[in-house]
């Protein structure tokens, strides 16, 4: 065996080991949380290292029913958590792609005066880590009467998602070929109506995945939501609801299926938004 025949054998084992290591230790926690979240908390106790729940127990679905369960129920009120949680997601998701790709658009294709300064200001806008604005923000919100509203965390999932989103559509626009907007203008079409029949169709891999990105932002923040609705707790979000989740009163089985719950939509939407995301939009687009 020669020596370029023993590396490309080696190092094609090296890769299906390195594979097979880093899926075990992500897809087994995954697999460990499902499990445990089926399984009542009185057999766990009994029988920790039955990981497996049996398939009467996975049809039951006695944890996440007391995890959906109202309050007044005895269960821990999850359905008002996640209402709250998808109508914030989704109005700062609408809100930030709206702006977003208007403000990208005019960022990468049009030249005004401090083009340069905005570029640089999405960057260190997003550099700000969220505690350091998280005290005035908090001041500010209670003098005006924003503080224990849903308002208050569209405003800052808007103020926090922006930056972001600006900095992913404008590095995309930037790749669509410029040739096609002017034939559009050619034909008669008006700056919208270049961005509405032009830009946005070629643009829509990464708006879509934009979306997604704000949607994992607003879904999963903590820190504001604790600051702004934590004493109403009618307007919880899913993240603080599994936040009181991690308590000595409930059992970890609660927590488990919670945290599964919070996870669903994200992974949903990925699966769904993959193949659009994939797909190659602006192959051809220009012919030489």
């Amino acid at each position: 065996m020669t020596r370029a025949e023993f590396e490309e054998r080696f190092f094609g084992i090296l890769k299906w080991i390195s594979i097979a290591f880093f899926l075990v230790i992500t897809v087994f926690p995954l697999i460990y949380i499902i499990s445990l979240s089926f399984k009542p908390i009185s057999e766990l106790l009994q029988d920790p290292g039955n990981l497996f729940p049996s398939w009467k127990q996975i049809t039951s679905f006695e944890s996440y029913r007391a995890v959906l369960r109202p309050e007044d129920q005895g269960g821990q009120g999850f359905q008002v958590f996640i209402r709250n949680s998808l109508q914030v997601s989704l109005v700062t998701v609408a809100t930030t792609l709206t702006v977003g790709v208007m403000a990208a658009y005019a960022v990468a294709r049009l030249d005004f005066f401090g083009r340069r300064t905005v570029n640089l200001g999405i960057i260190i806008i997003y550099l700000f880590p969220a505690i350091v604005i998280a005290i005035p923000l908090f001041v500010l919100f209670s003098r005006i009467g924003l503080r224990s509203s849903l308002v208050s965390l569209m405003v800052v999932y808007l103020a926090q998602s922006l930056p972001v989103a600006l900095y992913m559509l404008r590095n995309y626009f930037e790749t669509i070929p410029i040739e096609l907007e002017e034939a559009g203008m050619i034909d008669g079409l008006s700056r919208l109506g270049v961005i509405r029949r032009v830009t946005i169709p070629l643009a829509a891999p990464s708006i879509a995945a934009t979306g997604l990105f704000v949607f994992m932002i607003a879904w999963n923040e903590f820190l504001y939501a604790l600051l702004f609705v934590l004493d109403n707790r009618d307007l919880w979000t899913i993240s603080l609801g599994v936040q009181q989740l991690d308590s000595i009163e409930v059992p970890r089985t609660l927590l488990m299926a919670g945290s599964v719950i919070i996870s669903i939509p994200v992974i949903l939407l990925f699966f769904i938004a993959e193949r659009f995301m994939t797909q190659g939009l602006t192959a051809g687009g220009v012919k030489g």
